[in-house]
């Protein structure tokens, strides 16, 4: 995980189009990436392998749809953990081999490293959250959550 920024000339002008983009919407076709691709004079092949390198570069996490987990019958949790500077690769590796893990940050803060368990089952949430403990021997603590709010993040690229 690339926790560094990227070098100013990282990404060309393409990619960054190609990212504002993906964040406007993915077109539901049998070929998105040729839909997309159509929108911005690039081959199918060529959106598909700069999504890709842009994953592989660390300019973006991950490439897929956000599911709703609460509105399938599931959860969601914020977590948190105070993982010692030493230990911090470790434990992100540990913590990031759980599919319940949706994403995970880190931040400058006594809590240094955020994530958020997406369960198919709200009883899940606590059973993950005590395995990442039992792995790192360190305290999970957890925020479930209580209200939703939709903010419509979207970052310029």
């Amino acid at each position: 995980m690339r926790r560094q920024p990227l070098a100013p000339d990282t990404l060309d002008a393409t990619d960054r189009a190609l990212l504002n983009r993906l964040q406007d919407g993915f077109p539901l076709t049998s070929h998105p990436f040729a839909e997309i691709g159509a929108e911005m004079d690039l081959a199918e092949d060529d959106v598909i392998n700069r999504v890709s390198r842009l994953r592989e570069l660390g300019a973006i996490t991950r490439f897929g749809p956000f599911l709703d987990a609460a509105a399938m019958g599931g959860a969601f949790c914020l977590c948190a953990i105070a993982v010692p500077s030493d230990r911090f690769d470790e434990v992100m590796t540990l913590v990031n081999a759980h599919p319940e893990v949706a994403h995970n940050y880190e931040r400058v803060h006594r809590l240094n490293m955020w994530f958020v368990l997406a369960c198919d089952q709200p009883s899940q949430i606590n059973k993950v959250a005590d395995r990442i403990e039992a792995e790192t021997g360190l305290t999970v603590l957890r925020f479930p959550k209580l209200k939703e709010f939709f903010i419509g993040f979207r970052v310029t690229a």
